[in-house]
């Protein structure tokens, strides 16, 4: 017998890592939707969960089912709480967010499925190239003219942006890089 994902626990927007499992393990009707792009879902994700970024979610309401709760989900929390007020604004009357997103439902030791093929994550991408500018910058800068030490400081200006913002440019452009094209396999 079906039931419905429990809308009416105590945070009305969201779900705890723990309470979306308990009604997982439940088999509770839901529909889990990814908001992330191809490549982080590719690294890891809900088994249970539907493939539709964030940037597509406009378009693709049609793809959602209306007459059943809805559980968004994503890498922590913020494009997950964007896509759930877009939805409800659409009239979409049930609709919940994962907690802290797939990092808060790690750290609970809950867990993934991972695509074999996935390059490496986008946010370990970033710290190698901001370490790399960073260190380009400071060798240019001790070797051949003081001007290029401003790239690291640029870098780093970028990093603490990227910190209290929780948007980082640099992920957004490494995201569209070839290697980070997901073929078939990561689109659901």
């Amino acid at each position: 017998m079906n039931t419905t994902c429990d809308i009416s626990s105590r945070n009305k927007s969201g779900l705890t890592p723990e309470q979306l499992q308990q009604q997982l393990e439940r088999k509770e009707v839901c529909t889990v939707i990814d908001v992330r792009e191809p490549m982080e879902f590719a690294g890891g994700h809900l088994a249970c969960a539907r493939l539709i970024p964030l940037g597509d979610l406009e378009k693709r309401l049609g793809e959602i089912p209306t007459d059943q709760p809805l559980v968004v989900v994503c890498r922590s929390g913020k494009r997950s709480g964007q896509a759930a007020s877009l939805l409800q604004g659409k009239g979409f009357k049930q609709v919940r967010s994962l907690e802290g997103g797939l990092m808060a439902w790690e750290a609970a030791g809950l867990p993934l499925k991972r695509d074999a093929n996935t390059p490496i994550s986008l946010e370990r991408q970033v710290r190698i190239a901001a370490g790399a500018m960073v260190l380009v910058g400071v060798l240019l800068g001790s070797l051949v003219h003081t001007g290029f030490y401003g790239l690291s400081g640029f870098v780093g200006a970028g990093l603490i942006f990227a910190g209290i913002t929780d948007w980082c440019g640099m992920g957004m452009l490494l995201a569209k890089a070839p290697w980070n094209r997901c073929q078939t396999s990561c689109r659901r």
